[in-house]
């Protein structure tokens, strides 16, 4: 598919469905294998269509969706942040989530919504964006490191009752 077809738009609070749809599937899709089944479902009964829609209610949440025939296939979340940074700076923000479902990979969607990750960033007036990503996520390590994010601290990220292996990473804007 061409990144011609490829088009953006920004979330708003109707889209918790949607968003929630396609957060949990891609999260499944990724990481599913990973847990036991209780662990799993408690991780994803947090992130339900009436949460999504409270997220995209508050105005410190910004969501982009890249979209291919009008139909949501990724997105990006942002916010102020909420990570264990060490020693952010006051400014700082969070990219909270980018997810895209697999068939799209590739096609520079991702690059697209981080560049707008940071632009967003950088209008609200942050000087560093951070993230978390799973220590054995290395196509997202190379991805995030190329688009300027260095790895600083490790960070459990909690699923059900396991820990997972995570990596802080923030990009100076």
């Amino acid at each position: 598919m061409s990144p011609n077809l490829i088009t953006y738009r920004d979330a708003t609070p109707e889209d918790g469905a949607v968003l929630g749809g396609i957060a949990r599937a891609t999260f499944i899709d990724t990481f599913g294998t990973l847990y036991q089944l209780a662990d799993l479902a408690s991780f994803l009964a947090q992130g339900s269509d009436a949460a999504y829609a409270a997220e995209l209610a508050d105005p410190d949440i910004a969501v982009r969706f890249a979209l291919t025939g009008g139909a949501p296939i990724g997105f990006c979340k942002i916010s102020g942040l909420k990570l264990p940074a060490p020693d952010p700076a006051p400014d700082a923000m969070e990219l909270r989530q980018l997810y895209i479902y697999k068939p799209w990979h590739g096609l520079k969607i991702a690059d697209v919504l981080t560049d707008w990750a940071k632009d967003q960033a950088r209008q609200r007036g942050a000087s560093e964006l951070w993230l978390s990503v799973f220590t054995e996520n290395h196509r997202a390590r190379r991805f995030y490191a190329r688009h300027g994010f260095a790895e600083v601290a490790p960070y459990h990220f909690m699923v059900g009752t396991q820990a997972d292996e995570d990596i802080l990473c923030r990009a100076m804007l």
